[in-house]
């Protein structure tokens, strides 16, 4: 494939155009030349065969600080990484352009895909680099008082690097001041030709925002006319956390980014360290993270369900549902000692092995919750008011979908099936028998349709976990496979060494990159990793569902009114901390 793509590219651009790169995730990757990003990614889009119809992940790295090893590395200052996904193909592209200079520029392409827009912002406000003919360029994450770009090299990581904070009366004036909403500054107009427009605040402390979101709305009467998200509340600069800490370490702040998918996110992350590293994972130890990353997927589930039919006005399934979300963290604790954020997967494999009684836990949910299931259809899916507030509401296309990164649920429920557990198996993912739930109508109704479908589907997977549960060791002997195991220290010094160094200072992960891709509970999640041979990562990039799926929400919720607002943020299924990392 990799061969395949050089050639369609060198056959329209010239031989001479791209360089190819090396990289341990197997993605084809090319360096492009600065002038030609524009009409290649134009190209690729709509006009080769089987396209790369969606802008997956637009993102950079400042290379200034890189150990640069021999494998043909530029010395450039800045790099702009492009991620592309064919699902005609069912591969990825990583195309790279280098930039020289303290603050360099780059041609914008919303022109060709318009979810660039808050990629490319998110670049300049972490980096600073510019983007010519950007709509509106300006901070996304961080405060628009703000001094400096967090990701570039030279900005503190921990706050015993900076100056003592002092809330001054002169800078509290200034905070408020900036968080005035101009309608000017986003294009916006006061009045049309026979009316007043009415700007609403809806956040950052509404109960139907779901958490510390913040979104203004141009109204007409009741109706919707545009929509700004304002985002950022939630950023804790997860992605300068993980170039901090050591591989090991980071390992629980994932946990907190989609805090309610649990170790979904030690898996889409331990995914990228474990192909950095070579490290080949244990069945057992497969079969272990599939089962929790599944009971996971129903909690999560199980929260956005309550908390959607009560933003619609149903008081008691929330109460239901977390009970039985109670009932799957009873197990995650008897296995993990840990409920929401267990911080149970490892490098390698898992902490620990199952522990006595596992089975019959996961046996008895297993037998209880399907019933539960069927009894929340005729609750909420078959309740009148909840379909007259869903069916036709917030509806996208699939071509819409594409074209704004969609991924998961939202996805399938405009017909496309397509679930990266089964398209490109991960995790040992290959090994189960599961349907992807699909829908048509692409309205909030189909996305709870296709969401209640898959807490069907993990039963499923968990069924087979217990049944087929292999025997064998919970965790790699690989040397950088982090910690050791416990037992073995004890046999002799030299892993006792190991084991103290590996826990301390960390293991010193291979040079080179690596990008996993994970269904997880919202959608696709990636993390894009870097190593220069080092005991920490040198860039950690989070690629996560809710940050495009939040993008969208102005054109899907023009022409609907304030009440159908919360429909639209309640069926999306976004978690605040996802967005801002």
């Amino acid at each position: 494939m990799p061969e395949s793509i050089a050639a369609e590219l060198s056959s329209r651009f010239g031989d001479s155009t791209f360089l190819p790169q090396t990289t341990r995730d197997e993605t084809p990757t090319f360096w492009t030349p600065q002038e030609k990003i524009v009409a290649v990614l134009q190209f690729l889009k709509s006009e080769i065969q089987m396209p790369y119809r969606m802008l997956y992940d637009l993102t950079a790295i400042d290379e200034r600080a890189y150990k640069r090893p021999e494998n043909g590395h530029k010395p450039y200052d800045f790099t702009v990484v492009y991620t592309l996904f064919s699902f005609d193909r069912n591969a990825f592209l990583r195309l790279k352009v280098g930039l020289y200079g303290e603050y360099p520029s780059l041609e914008s392409i919303t022109p060709i895909w318009t979810a660039a827009n808050w990629y490319e912002r998110e670049v300049y406000d972490m980096f600073g680099i510019k983007f010519n003919g950007h709509p509106l360029l300006k901070r996304i994450l961080m405060p628009t008082t703000w001094e400096g770009h967090p990701l570039r090299k030279e900005h503190p990581a921990r706050a015993t690097e900076m100056g003592p904070f002092k809330l001054y009366d002169e800078k509290v004036d200034r905070e408020q001041e900036a968080l005035r909403f101009k309608p000017e500054e986003w294009g916006l107009k006061r009045h049309s030709e026979d009316a007043d427009f009415m700007f609403l605040n809806i956040g950052p402390q509404h109960p139907g925002t779901h958490g510390v979101l913040r979104i203004i709305l141009q109204l007409n009467g009741e109706d919707i006319v545009d929509a700004v998200p304002d985002i950022g509340f939630h950023h804790r600069g997860a992605e300068k956390m993980g170039e901090r800490q050591s591989w090991h370490t980071y390992i629980p702040y994932t946990d907190r980014i989609d805090y309610l998918g649990g170790v979904n996110n030690n898996l889409a992350y331990l995914l990228g360290v474990e192909k950095l590293g070579g490290i080949d994972v244990p069945l057992r130890a497969q079969v272990i993270r599939v089962m929790l990353c599944e009971l996971f997927r129903i909690a999560s589930h199980l929260v956005w369900y309550g908390t959607f039919a009560q933003d619609l006005g149903q008081l008691s399934p929330v109460f239901y549902m977390f009970t039985d979300r109670e009932r799957i963290f009873e197990i995650i604790e008897a296995i993990c000692g840990g409920r929401m954020h267990p911080n149970w997967f490892r490098i390698g494999g898992v902490a620990q092995d199952l522990p006595n009684g596992w089975d019959q836990l996961v046996k008895n949910f297993i037998s209880y919750f399907p019933r539960q299931l069927k009894e929340y259809d005729n609750m909420v899916m078959k309740n009148y008011l909840f379909k007259a507030r869903t069916k036709g509401i917030g509806v996208y296309t699939l071509e819409e979908a594409i074209d704004w990164g969609v991924t998961g649920p939202g996805l399938r429920a405009c017909g496309m099936e397509w679930d990266m557990r089964k398209k490109r198996p991960y995790g040992g993912y290959e090994n189960f028998a599961f349907e992807i739930p699909v829908a048509h109508n692409g309205d909030c109704y189909d996305r709870a349709v296709v969401r209640v479908e898959e807490m069907r589907q993990s039963l499923r997977i968990i069924e087979q976990c217990l049944a087929y549960m292999p025997a064998g060791d919970y965790k790699s002997h690989h040397p950088l496979a982090t910690p050791p195991v416990k037992a073995h220290t004890m046999k002799d010094i030299e892993t006792l060494i190991h084991h103290f160094l590996n826990v301390s200072w960390g293991p010193v992960i291979p040079a080179g990159e690596a990008m996993s891709c994970t269904e997880a509970t919202k959608g696709w999640n990636s993390y894009y990793l870097i190593s220069d041979g080092n005991t920490a990562a040198y860039r950690v990039r989070v690629r996560t569902p809710s940050f495009p799926h939040m993008q969208m929400i102005p054109l899907i919720s023009r022409g609907y009114t304030v009440a159908d607002l919360l429909s639209i943020l309640g069926g999306m299924d976004y978690v605040l901390a996802d967005i801002d990392r």
